[in-house]
């Protein structure tokens, strides 16, 4: 009996101490955030580029609002393009934010940090989950202060939506940062990492309906958006927020990303969708880290 007992309070030793361990790298990396105030401002500076430069000069070309996909739809939805914008440029300060926290793994392999953690007593799954939670974070931190900006564009958040919103972009970002810890993980300079980053970004951005909606498109195009997380997170942080703005139930469901029936899916069956991405990606993750060295 006493050994069953050691044993038990062995393995409870250990789960505190890997615990411990995805706290202490989690913290690391948003304290690093925080301390480099310098970067916070000037990373908002894309997205809002994109919304109020490329959103408006774009929405007075389509004269100022989008219309249906189909041509059996040709009216006015009545959502100006800047609002149909806005939930895909939250996605889009995620989506690099994320991906390009990773970048200091490498930095940090370069540094030789990363030996330092690799000889504490901690599992490689429990560093790589500590660096996806602190890239989610970060990413979460980061593009939440684009929740200021929402009167602009004509979108007002009560506190169930705010929630809502920032549970969609904290499960994106779990996501994203997943799979630039994998990827970070094989590469050996920063230089091959940027390379990398840019080859997988520019498609999950363009696939994601960030900037065009996901209906009436070619079958090889909606079959690759359906390929793509964040087109899940975009389609499902569109539908919440431009909800809370009082777009009609018949505009959301034209701008939404369709279902194998043609139909919308389901938000939930979205975030479900977008959950399960998380659990091979972390996995990879897990598996190409603890190969890193």
């Amino acid at each position: 009996m006493s050994v069953v007992t050691t044993r038990a309070a062995t393995h409870e030793s250990q789960l505190l101490v890997e615990a411990r361990g995805v706290y202490i790298i989690w913290y690391r990396d948003v304290l690093r955030w925080w301390r480099d105030r310098q970067r916070i401002l000037p990373s908002l500076a894309q997205p809002i580029l994109y919304l109020f430069v490329f959103g408006v000069g774009l929405g007075s070309a389509l004269g100022g609002g989008l219309r249906g996909a189909g041509a059996a739809n040709a009216g006015a939805l009545g959502v100006s393009y800047t609002s149909f914008m806005y939930p895909g440029v939250l996605a889009m300060s995620v989506l690099f934010t994320s991906i390009f926290s990773a970048i200091s793994i490498v930095w940090d392999r370069e540094f030789g940090f990363l030996k330092e953690i690799q000889v504490a007593p901690l599992s490689r799954a429990a560093v790589a989950l500590g660096k996806a939670l602190g890239g989610s974070t970060v990413a979460l931190l980061q593009a939440s202060l684009l929740l200021l900006v929402s009167p602009l564009v004509g979108v007002w958040f009560s506190p169930l939506v705010i929630v809502e919103t920032l549970a969609l972009m904290f499960l994106l970002a779990f996501v994203l940062t997943a799979i630039g810890v994998a990827i970070a993980s094989r590469i050996r300079t920063m230089e091959s990492f940027q390379m990398v980053m840019n080859f997988v970004l520019l498609p999950v951005l363009f696939l994601s309906g960030a900037f065009f909606p996901l209906r009436g498109l070619p079958t090889w195009l909606e079959l690759a958006t359906h390929l793509d997380p964040a087109a899940y997170a975009v389609d499902a942080l569109r539908r919440v927020v431009l909800a809370s703005a009082g777009t009609p139930a018949e505009a959301l469901a034209a701008l939404a990303l369709p279902g194998p029936s043609g139909a919308p899916l389901p938000i939930l069956v979205e975030v479900a969708i977008l959950a399960a991405f998380a659990v091979p990606a972390l996995a990879l993750a897990v598996r190409w880290f603890g190969r890193a060295e």
